[in-house]
């Protein structure tokens, strides 16, 4: 009998960390003294082994500022981790409380908690997460997040970008294959607290364009431009809202990076300009491999610069992709970069809206481990020194996708990039969104999409989600008809399909799936101003949009382990179909309806609303082209007081003009008078503007009914 991928990962991560600790008390490793320590600021302090110098630290990407100390560390400080090296590798331990759980870690499969696992940070193309178990994927976060019983947080940085192990037991122990590094601990009064710390130091996600917030449909491939064509035709005759079409690889000629088929796509500007009169977005694969072809033009300038990666006997280094041998840039090269990003020219021009960074850890196809060797040569320049690939595998895709987003910015500097990577690493948010890869249509990856999601955004990402449907793999109706009625309200909401695999698209499984489809996007459509306002906070204090539940309560010891039921931002609870014998926050949650049918459907998610909260709402639209606040909905949920409240962020949805207060923050306050309730403007700040939208206010009572209050402007 074959187990479920998730008890495999357990019982694999079980023995593991066995292992690991064994390995752990090897007397081959011996101990290092703390060399420097002291506080960065308030509630963050920073440990480095002997022989590491303060002024001159390894170079990772993780910290947009170099790490300063300002003062010495408090004599009460809790969590002081322990140095041990042997001579090649280098450790770090920290112990905890025999209480703790512990969370975070990046890209992981397995539980939402991660105590008692163990995973590998080595960026690994990872189909359907076989490889290893899943115990390496995509991406490396080298980040643990700990929860104390009192609801108290901290946050442990291994800053190091070398291949690594994690080990979650009764200490948090990771082991680099590389020299000593820092550790950068925070210690704060709740996980909120502390994630915004870590957003502090690592940087915060851009608001994106308010587009990349709707429904995306995607399959490997739409292929000619024709089915392109009939797919965007298709949404708008069903009146199925979706605001992006995807492009995957075969779009490309013979799998050339930054071409087109001429068979298959011979004007992408005209398909472009099709897909926007009809008010899509499309976003279009690029993957590093650049097939070796002397008539290719890309190909040839990369030789003629010398932007490729090198073998360790100092020759361009191929590696077999999609378009047979290929060369791969050297993103450690500022050259190679500034280089990469002019790609991004004439390929914008025509029309495309955001890129798809994919097969970026980079993969290669038919080698063990699916990656370079670990001796070949990443030469660098400015501030990042040569090394193997041992050193930089795990922030290739990083650095990539700050090419790429580099690049688009400068072909379309008035609107706001939207880049999706595959592979990352801790600070990658700063320019890129990201999904879950390459997961299978199986109940089981349905449910550990969850847990995922929300590790990711406990790791600093807050713009995830998996591919909904599952990539690989043919999904059943009644499977597909479950996953997208929770998953539309994923922060990153893409149906996606493989090659060979039976269609995704919500009118793909018959007439009950469709209608079940576009309830669950109307509902997301309906969200988007709230969607939008916890986008905008995400921006602006790293918090996660989708949110677990012991958020809502960090002392609530029996919220720790719920993995099935999530929030949108603070005030929207999502509890699944499928989720049963769920954990939710104590206190007053009351369920919503949104569109007429949702609550008789019974593939639709339940949805709570936190009593003493006002959600913004929109009307149904098609596209984010079309202005959802004619009218505006507030909806009021009354806490015992008779009282809510809640905020509306809108600005033009692109562009920058936010940045110089064109933008419009609203405040509203509800409070009952006697059998009448009245909503009113607390505060409204920013300079933008646009006309004051027609505001209704509708009150949920205890019953989940509605009845009307008064907005008094």
């Amino acid at each position: 009998m074959k187990l479920p991928q998730a008890v495999r990962c357990v019982f694999t991560a079980g023995l593991l960390f066995v292992f690991s600790w064994l390995r752990g008390a090897d007397a081959t490793f011996t101990p290092l003294a703390i060399g420097t320590s002291g506080t960065m600021r308030e509630g963050v302090a920073i440990f480095l082994p002997e022989g590491l110098d303060a002024a001159n630290l390894p170079y990772t990407p993780t910290l947009v500022e170099a790490p300063a100390i300002q003062d010495a560390l408090p004599k009460d400080w809790r969590l002081v981790p322990t140095f041990s090296s042997d001579g090649k590798r280098c450790r770090a331990t920290v112990k905890i409380g025999a209480d703790d759980d512990l969370y975070g870690g990046g890209e992981v499969t397995g539980p939402l908690r991660r105590n008692g696992t163990s995973i590998t940070l080595w960026n690994t193309d990872n189909y359907i997460y076989e490889t290893d178990e899943g115990r390496r994927l995509y991406q490396s976060h080298p980040w643990v997040l700990g929860l104390r019983r009192d609801g108290s947080a901290y946050g442990v940085i291994f800053d190091s970008t070398w291949k690594a192990e994690l080990d979650c037991g009764k200490a948090i122990t990771f082991t680099s294959e590389g020299p000593a590094f820092p550790v950068l601990v925070i210690d704060r009064s709740s996980p909120q607290a502390v994630l915004q710390a870590l957003a502090d130091l690592t940087g915060k996600m851009a608001l994106p364009p308010r587009w990349a917030l709707g429904y995306q449909q995607c399959r490997w491939s739409y292929y000619p431009d024709t089915r392109v064509r009939e797919v965007a035709d298709e949404f708008r005759q069903r009146k199925i809202p979706c605001d992006v079409i995807w492009m995957d690889i075969d779009y490309m000629d013979g799998f050339r990076v930054f071409t087109f088929d001429k068979i298959g796509f011979p004007d992408p500007a005209r398909l472009n300009a099709y897909l926007h009169e009809r008010g899509f977005k499309s976003i279009w694969m690029i993957d590093p491999g650049v097939k070796l072809d002397s008539g290719y033009k890309v190909y040839a300038d990369g030789c003629a610069q010398d932007v490729w990666v090198k073998t360790a006997a100092g020759q361009d280094y191929h590696g077999e992709v999609w378009p047979g041998l290929c060369a791969f840039p050297d993103f450690t090269r500022p050259e190679t970069r500034l280089w990469w990003s002019g790609l991004y020219r004439d390929f914008i021009a025509t029309g495309i809206d955001g890129v798809w960074n994919d097969m970026n850890e980079p993969a290669i196809f038919n080698v063990p481990g699916k990656a370079m060797p670990v001796d070949n040569l990443h030469r660098g320049g400015g501030e990042i020194p040569a090394g193997p690939h041992l050193r930089y595998r795990n922030i290739y895709g990083l650095l990539m996708t700050r090419a790429t987003r580099e690049g688009i910015a400068a072909v379309q500097p008035e609107k706001r990039p939207f880049v999706l990577t595959r592979a990352n690493f801790l600070g990658g948010q700063r320019y890129a969104a990201t999904w879950t890869g390459d997961n299978s249509s199986s109940e089981e990856h349905m449910k550990l999409g969850v847990p995922m999601t929300l590790t990711l955004g406990l790791s600093g990402q807050p713009f995830v989600g998996p591919d909904l449907g599952g990539f690989a793999g043919k999904a059943t109706p009644e499977l597909w008809s479950q996953w997208i009625g929770f998953g539309a309200l994923f922060p990153f909401c893409r149906g996606h399909a493989a090659k060979g695999d039976n269609d995704k698209e919500p009118w793909a499984f018959g007439e009950k799936v469709e209608r079940t489809a576009r309830l669950a996007i109307e509902r997301r459509y309906r969200l988007l101003p709230y969607f939008y306002t916890v986008f905008r906070e995400a921006s602006i204090t790293g918090l996660p949009v989708m949110r677990p539940v012991f958020m809502a309560d960090p002392a609530d010891l029996s919220l720790r382990k719920e993995e099935s039921v999530f929030m949108i931002g603070a005030d929207l609870l999502v509890v699944p179909q499928w989720s049963k014998k769920t954990n939710l926050p104590k206190g007053l949650w009351r369920e919503i309806t949104l569109v007429p049918g949702d609550r008789e459907d019974r593939d639709q998610a339940r949805l709570l609303m936190r009593a003493g909260s006002i959600l913004p709402l929109g009307r149904v639209v098609q596209n984010t082209t079309e202005n959802s606040l004619t009218p505006l909905t507030l909806l009021v949920c009354l806490d015992d007081a008779g009282r809510a409240r809640g905020q509306l962020y809108d600005d033009d949805g692109d562009g920058f003009g936010y940045e110089k207060g064109q933008y419009r923050l609203t405040t509203y306050v509800a409070q009952k008078h006697g059998g009448r309730i009245e909503v009113k403007v607390a505060t409204r700040s920013g300079q933008w503007t646009a006309p004051l939208p027609e505001t209704r206010v509708e009150v949920v009572d205890g019953n989940g009914q509605r009845k009307t209050g008064v907005f008094i402007p």
